[in-house]
């Protein structure tokens, strides 16, 4: 293990920004980006398509048993990408009928009891940014920092929906606007690793401040702390 390697977090809100941050500090510090929203995404599109009854947890159990996520670099890109059973389904899983669904299934104990454990295992050696809802929390709770990310709803709601609009010209704005409240309020209220600030967690709110802005001074505590 490389000891001057470190933990990072991002924890947040949907549509704050987070996997852009987070890929943005892997690439400057040369470290390992883990998408851990792609996971429960990748779960999710595996249910969906094999008419899992997620309400039946021994039908779940078995599901998550024919399961194995991966992550594996884009040849062109160089951006990780995630594999459900060895096909790539990074852009699969980011179609609106997985996002009205990602959240009931992320609430499940035994969901999250799998991806958990695959994501610590993708910490052991440290050097990673990971970001989710419970990261900083749950995942890796002694992590060396931790950010909080937040902004407006309505900045929320503006850049999900230009996001969506970009492969769905035919999406409705109060549409992604409902679906954005109802994710807010599952990942909030679920029972287990329930969104929430970690106690020694650094918060960003990007509601007036672009993405170069927010990198630099996110960049700038990295490395006040590694120093």
């Amino acid at each position: 293990m490389d000891t001057n390697k470190i933990i990072i977090t991002i924890d947040g809100w949907s549509s704050c920004g987070k996997s852009t941050l987070a890929k943005q500090l892997a690439k400057e510090l040369n470290y390992a980006y883990i998408d851990s929203g792609a996971m429960y995404r990748a779960i999710t599109l595996y249910f969906l398509r094999n008419h899992i009854d997620w309400t039946d947890n021994l039908e779940v159990k078995n599901a998550l048993n024919e399961i194995t996520l991966s992550f594996e670099p884009n040849a062109k890109t160089g951006d990780s990408e995630i594999f459900l059973n060895d096909e790539n389904v990074e852009y699969l899983i980011r179609d609106l009928i997985i996002a009205d669904k990602v959240s009931d299934i992320a609430a499940i104990a035994v969901v999250r009891s799998f991806a958990v454990a695959q994501q610590q295992l993708m910490g052991t050696k440290k050097g990673i940014v990971m970001d989710g809802r419970d990261i900083g929390t749950t995942v890796f709770p002694t992590a060396e920092i931790k950010f909080f990310m937040t902004a407006d709803i309505s900045v929320r709601v503006e850049r999900r929906f230009k996001e969506m609009f970009e492969k769905n010209p035919n999406v409705i704005l109060e549409e992604v606007m409902h679906n954005l409240e109802m994710r807010d309020y599952i990942d909030s209220h679920r029972e287990v690793s329930p969104l929430k600030k970690a106690e020694n967690a650094i918060v960003l709110d990007n509601t007036n401040i672009g993405m170069e802005e927010q990198l630099e001074i996110a960049l700038k505590l990295v490395n006040q702390f590694i120093g």
